[in-house]
């Protein structure tokens, strides 16, 4: 039994779930799972193939390896074994996963639900102690929120949440706290009263050279899955912090009073439960019925899978040509039924799908840099229709330089993949003399300039005062806006679109932009469910 939190990790971050899923979907839904080592083994393989597992990680020849990744996927609410057929089914969640444009919506939604227990947890492989009922992502978010704690660090999620935060009683939320503070003032003194033997590592999984080991992967594991819901983020010191430009939505995520889904001991009844999508309430399928599986549906899910991939890399506004003879080419279908699955499952692309790795490149400082400003290009161009071109290699020139057409006018973007960037002097100067006042050196158009802007990671406490000084010297209006929010914004324009002008207004205001700045839409978070349960039974302490 696991004395602490537990996630698994085939892979330490979410970003590869929609990749992974339809790569097993392809196999493991047309047969038997149960005990199947041919089907097993046959998933491995299709991993593998895809470079989403290691070649040569088998050790033995048991289908182990797809075991796992099958376990991931369940522990997020995305599959189950079926009572009656023994077939592997997805479930709701995990059907949207592979159909919706922003698959990173859904994922996030099941990461936010997971609780102890689940399924998942009281599997007889895994076997997490029922002293656990909470909902471990919420509880760190609402730690985070609270003003006496405002960050966590890996050590403190490891040696003390992961092991202590039992519930959600006030009392040991309280407790918590307190434990934490105490640590902070303490440091390494404090953690000498832990009996770290009280929470051994699972069998395999220990570190002979540091005993507590299996809990820093742990909790880093727990970090990054709570990064990729976007409201939480390592800054340069590596303490986990909401985002400022989330707090609004982590206050209405936190005055929700979370359910707990009940009969966990039943794999089928909970995960149909959990892996509701944001757009229904019961999962009322009929999974009874039998599918023949014919080799147009072989193909159509191996067309899913390439496609899935491929949008994960690079953001897919239209369905090109150049798509639909790449996909041909990896799947060995005929262009023609490339083309009529695509046109029919994704007739808009899927650009949100690419919009997890976009968020990932803002905080990677020089690392990736060069591919968000690449990036950046290719939304502005294939999502906002401005011709947009990389220009920072040029030297002394912004990243982006935008034309509109139409409205007949010329805009740069400056990208800063780091999560507090401020504008420093020589920043400013530069934004002023080498990129405003020189904009012929690097632009053959004659257009105006309308405005400037940088995208971050997030921004310091001075950047309007920053952004308006440029301003008022350049006599150029400009913005800044997070990651996020142009994400948002993105997802805005997607649903009821943006003209030249009105974005001009938009990036034209000379202070951070805020989601409040753009309202077409008004974009809204998907409400996690309430599931109506008995809750006394799964409470401890009160």
């Amino acid at each position: 039994m696991l004395n602490y939190w537990w996630v698994t990790r085939p892979k330490r971050k979410l970003n590869s779930v929609p990749e992974v899923l339809s790569s097993i979907s392809t196999i493991a839904l047309q047969n038997e799972w149960e005990g199947q080592r041919n089907t097993q083994l046959s998933v491995e393989e299709a991993l593998e193939d895809a470079g989403l597992k290691r070649i040569g990680e088998r050790r033995d020849q048991s289908g182990s390896g797809a075991r796992t990744y099958i376990a991931w996927l369940k522990s997020l609410g995305l599959l189950f074994t079926s009572q009656n057929s023994r077939k592997l089914e997805l479930t709701l969640a995990g059907e949207a996963v592979l159909q919706n444009d922003f698959p990173f919506e859904i994922i996030k939604n099941q990461v936010l639900k997971y609780q102890f227990p689940s399924s998942f947890s009281v599997s007889r492989n895994i076997d997490v102690s029922p002293r656990f009922k909470i909902h471990p992502f919420v509880f760190l978010l609402k730690l985070l929120n609270d003003n006496n704690i405002q960050y966590l660090t890996v050590e403190e999620i490891a040696f003390i949440i992961i092991l202590h935060a039992e519930n959600e009683s006030s009392s040991c939320y309280k407790e918590i706290v307190d434990r934490i503070l105490d640590y902070r003032e303490y440091g390494e003194k404090y953690l000498q009263q832990e009996n770290f033997s009280l929470y051994p590592p699972s069998k395999g999984n220990g570190r002979f050279d540091n005993p507590t080991g299996h809990l820093l992967d742990i909790a880093n594991t727990i970090i990054n899955w709570l990064e990729y819901t976007q409201l939480a983020k390592r800054d340069e010191e590596r303490k986990l912090r909401i985002l400022y430009d989330k707090n609004d939505e982590v206050n209405i995520l936190l005055l929700k009073q979370l359910s707990f889904i009940d009969r966990p001991e039943n794999e089928e009844v909970f995960q149909r439960k959990y892996g509701l999508d944001t757009k229904h309430s019961k999962d009322t399928r009929n999974l009874a019925r039998t599918q023949t599986i014919t080799s147009k549906i072989i193909d159509e899910q191996n067309i899913k899978t390439v496609f899935i991939s491929l949008s994960l890399q690079n953001p897919i506004s239209n369905i090109s040509q150049e798509l639909i003879e790449d996909i041909a080419k990896k799947t060995g279908a005929e262009k023609n039924k490339v083309e009529d699955y695509l046109m029919k499952t994704y007739p808009h692309g899927a650009i949100g799908s690419f919009m997890s790795e976009y968020f990932e490149m803002a905080f990677k400082g020089r690392e990736d840099a060069t591919e968000f400003e690449k990036s950046t290009v290719l939304l502005f161009q294939d999502i906002f229709h401005y011709n947009a071109k990389h220009i920072g290699p040029v030297g002394l020139t912004p990243d982006v330089l935008l034309i509109s057409d139409s409205d007949g006018y010329q805009a740069i973007i400056d990208n800063k993949a780091y999560s507090k960037y401020t504008i420093s002097n020589d920043h400013r100067n530069r934004m002023i003399h080498n990129y405003i006042y020189g904009i012929n050196n690097y632009s053959d158009s004659r257009v105006p300039l309308a405005f400037f802007t940088y995208i971050a990671g997030g921004f310091g406490s001075n950047i309007d005062s920053q952004l308006k000084s440029i301003s008022d010297e350049s006599s150029v209006n400009g913005s800044a806006i997070t990651v996020a929010r142009f994400i948002d914004l993105i997802r805005d324009h997607l649903n009821n679109e943006y003209t030249h002008s009105e974005l001009r207004t938009i990036f034209s205001l000379n202070r951070e932009i805020r989601n409040g700045d753009f309202t077409k839409y008004s974009y809204k978070q998907p409400v996690l469910p309430a599931v109506a349960t008995n809750l006394s039974s799964l409470y401890c302490k009160k």
